[in-house]
């Protein structure tokens, strides 16, 4: 069951070296993570990384939980009655997301309408040049 409100928790101690820090963590709703998708202009992308900084910043804490944030965006992503451009989320290394519906075959072909290459020549597909296409929050 998805969380309806965010939570803010303390980082346990033994994440705190995977996070590199202590202090406190965010448990994202998938409504808070759809807000910060609708500020993805077409033919933008953000990666999950990245994502989880943003919603970091907005809240004011050390990190945002990658499983949490995970989670939410694949609500978001399965829900037919919203219109969220979710297949603009990529992993930081720039492969897609095999979770979103249709897998990453689905994903490419969302990309690929807004002008995205996807090499699909290695393990994993993923976006190329896809620095050059990451949003800047202001």
């Amino acid at each position: 069951m998805e969380a309806q409100e965010d939570v803010i928790v303390d980082i346990a101690k033994n994440r705190e070296k995977y996070f590199g820090c202590s202090g406190k963590m965010l448990l994202p709703c998938a409504a808070t993570v759809e807000a910060q998708l609708q500020n993805i202009p077409e033919s933008k992308l953000i990666t999950t990384e990245l994502l989880q900084k943003r919603l970091a910043a907005q809240f004011n804490v050390e990190v945002a939980c990658p499983v949490v944030t995970r989670k939410a965006l694949e609500t978001i992503a399965n829900n037919p009655n919203k219109n969220v451009a979710y297949w603009r989320v990529i992993k930081k290394n720039g492969e897609l997301m095999a979770r979103f519906p249709g897998g990453v075959e689905g994903q490419a072909a969302h990309l690929k309408d807004e002008g995205f290459t996807i090499d699909a020549g290695g393990n994993k597909p993923k976006v190329e040049k896809f620095r050059d296409s990451l949003v800047r929050f202001g």
